[in-house]
């Protein structure tokens, strides 16, 4: 062994050793060339080696020597095999890429900085939840939206989504989009897709039966990042059952004394098997400048209907307007929103029609 050659290797030792007595962090790979860094302010460095095997790299005279390391597209100071990140607070995160002297392409790494114990979020915090998921029906599809920091908008880096949290077998892959996820294992086969706003994911658990009781939650896990390379996840963990949400209403006129509604189109059929509870409420005030009627006016006493057949109410005397909403009838979860429907309206249009 020459002397060059043992300077080098020594080197790597010196380095090596350097590193593990500065930089006790943890780190793990999110996907494939992309690393999450656990940080907790300290001073730190993260090792990376462009090649496994850098005897394989034999260009130039230099051998590994010759590897050139950029960030964000920048060439860096640094060269050969081992890149040491350095790390300090939430800095140091970013695309790291080595090359061969005629720039080539060699590996790359995105490094993101995941800040322990941070009280900065890239989400803001409504209705006492970072993550809101709800479902329209029975068949297995769900949504999960958010609301980005105005000043730290970001965007999808990793969606996991399982019957079970723990499952050791699961297997979770994004296609060349990187906007459509897959998570597959023996409890279930969930796939999410980014929606156009960014706001929010669309998923459907491909193996769920909705006549079949659940028997384990759904565990949805997002991992957002920044722009500058900052990492969040956020979970929620839930049954269908628990978080259905029917569409609404819609309502029409029988007779003068008489209104009608129908089960919402996305609810789960049969309606029999999947009854509805509605709640009626008859206003009988105006409400000229309110921003929701069904809200904002003064009602008559609510009245709770279970109709999984005809859907019919007969309504009182100088009853102006009419509002129902819908929940599953054996949950304990959301109401739909309010369907709202004015009787006045209706016959203000009926006597210009006969004109």
């Amino acid at each position: 062994m020459n002397v060059k050659m043992r300077f080098i290797i020594f080197s790597i030792a010196c380095t090596f050793l350097q590193v593990s007595h500065q930089s006790p962090i943890s780190h793990w790979n999110l996907l494939p060339h992309i690393v999450v860094v656990d940080v907790d302010g300290t001073l730190g460095h993260l090792p990376l080696r462009c090649l496994e095997s850098p005897e394989e790299f034999t260009r130039g005279d230099d051998g590994i020597g010759d590897i050139v390391w950029m960030k964000n597209g920048v060439k860096d100071a640094q060269t050969g095999n081992l890149y040491l990140v350095q790390l300090e607070e939430s800095l140091g995160g970013g695309n790291y890429s080595c090359h061969s002297k005629d720039g080539s392409l060699l590996n790359h790494t995105v490094v993101l900085i995941q800040e322990i114990e941070s009280q900065k979020k890239i989400l803001v915090n409504s209705d006492q939840d970072y993550l809101r998921c709800s479902a329209q029906n029975f068949s297995g599809e769900f949504a999960c939206s958010w609301t980005w920091h105005r000043s730290r908008v970001g965007n999808v880096a990793f969606i996991k989504a399982l019957r079970v949290s723990n499952d050791s077998e699961a297997q979770c892959s994004v296609d060349a989009s990187g906007q459509h996820w897959t998570c597959s294992s023996g409890q279930s086969n969930i796939s999410c897709s980014v929606d156009s706003s960014g706001h929010g994911i669309l998923c459907a658990d491909q193996q769920h039966c909705p006549y079949a009781e659940e028997r384990a939650r759904i565990h949805v896990t997002v991992y957002l990042r920044s722009k500058h390379f900052l990492v969040e996840n956020y979970s929620q963990h839930f049954y269908l059952s628990e978080i259905v949400k029917p569409g609404k209403v819609r309502i029409s006129k029988v007779n003068t004394t008489m209104i009608k509604w129908s089960y919402p189109s996305s609810w789960s059929s049969p309606f029999s098997y999947f009854p509805l509870s509605f709640q009626i409420a008859q206003l009988r005030g105006r409400c000229k400048k309110c921003s929701n009627p069904c809200t904002d006016s003064k009602a008559t006493k609510t009245v709770m209907v279970n109709s999984p057949d005809v859907c019919q109410f007969e309504v009182k005397h100088k009853t102006k307007a009419v509002c129902i909403r819908a929940k599953d009838a054996f949950c304990n979860s959301q109401w739909s929103e309010w369907s709202h429907y004015s009787l006045k309206e209706d016959e203000k249009n009926g006597r210009q029609n006969k004109k």
